[in-house]
């Protein structure tokens, strides 16, 4: 399993994040991203490292690097939030708030994967977790903490944040931190995050395949957004099957399993595929 996990965690960190923040923009974000892989690098080859204070250290530059995208997405709310306060009752009525939400929580989630990945090469039970749990949460919390997050607020943006649009970005993230809760209050708040977080990613899904793939300029997007769309249908319900199985003692998928099915077919099928797909189409930064 922690092979498995270490290759999705590898994928996320090298591939999907930086492919991800060049959709988001703005100097800050500019900024990281072009000193991004040098700590990715460290810190994903550390994985394959013996457990120890050394190698925690060798993700410690990461973790920087994650707290300060972290903190560009704070200043970024204070900005957008100081805005709407100073533009009240000027009529300038929009949804762009939704997007905002969103990309907030892409931004603003890989810290706690990173946090994560020191205290498991440190050896480190945080907060008393398992270690094999807090190598899934490096994963989970760069997938469906940032990808997620961040083709929500893509989806939402392209259509206009409509009803579905409108789910999907506040769904995603608001299932995301309760899965977060979940970790701590227990298995029926992970349950309810579950069933959240599976809300928004299957109502983007639905407008990627409904709404964004037709309007696709070229066969491999159109095929690349499709595969991330039916990804999400698929890997979302065994999700769930977890998510209810530990909160009811019913029958569900093994931890084993769930890695090596939901875990490596969400990296690579939806949030690879995915923004891969969206900078093809060449989105204008959020």
């Amino acid at each position: 399993m922690l092979t498995l996990v270490r290759v999705v965690v590898m994928v996320a960190m090298l591939g999907i994040v930086p492919l991800g923040l060049g959709l988001v923009g703005g100097r800050g974000v500019e900024a990281l991203r072009r000193v991004w892989f040098g700590p990715a690098l460290v810190a994903a080859a550390a994985q394959w490292l013996p457990r120890g204070v050394p190698t925690a250290v060798l993700a410690v530059p990461y973790l920087a690097l994650t707290g300060a995208l972290a903190g560009v997405a704070a200043v970024r709310a204070w900005t957008y939030l100081a805005d709407r306060w100073a533009a009240r009752g000027a009529g300038t009525a929009h949804r762009r708030w939704v997007v905002e939400v969103a990309v907030w929580t892409a931004l603003a989630t890989p810290v706690i994967g990173a946090l994560a990945l020191v205290a498991e090469r440190a050896g480190v039970r945080l907060f008393g977790f398992r270690l094999s749990i807090l190598a899934l949460t490096v994963a989970h919390f760069h997938v469906a903490g940032f990808a997620a997050a961040l083709v929500a607020g893509l989806v939402a943006r392209a259509t206009a944040a409509g009803a579905l649009g409108t789910t999907a970005a506040l769904c995603v993230p608001g299932g995301t931190l309760l899965v977060l809760l979940g970790f701590f209050v227990g298995d029926e708040v992970e349950l309810a995050g579950a069933v959240v977080l599976t809300a928004g990613m299957w109502a983007a899904g639905w407008l990627t395949w409904r709404d964004v793939r037709p309007q696709s300029p070229d066969r491999v997007t159109r095929g690349l957004l499709a595969v991330s769309s039916v990804v999400l249908a698929a890997t979302m319900v065994l999700a769930l099957s977890w998510a209810l199985g530990e909160a009811t003692g019913l029958p569900h998928p093994s931890i084993t399993w769930m890695a090596a099915t939901h875990g490596v077919t969400n990296a690579l099928g939806f949030a690879l595929c995915a923004v891969l797909a969206w900078r093809r189409l060449g989105a204008r930064p959020l």
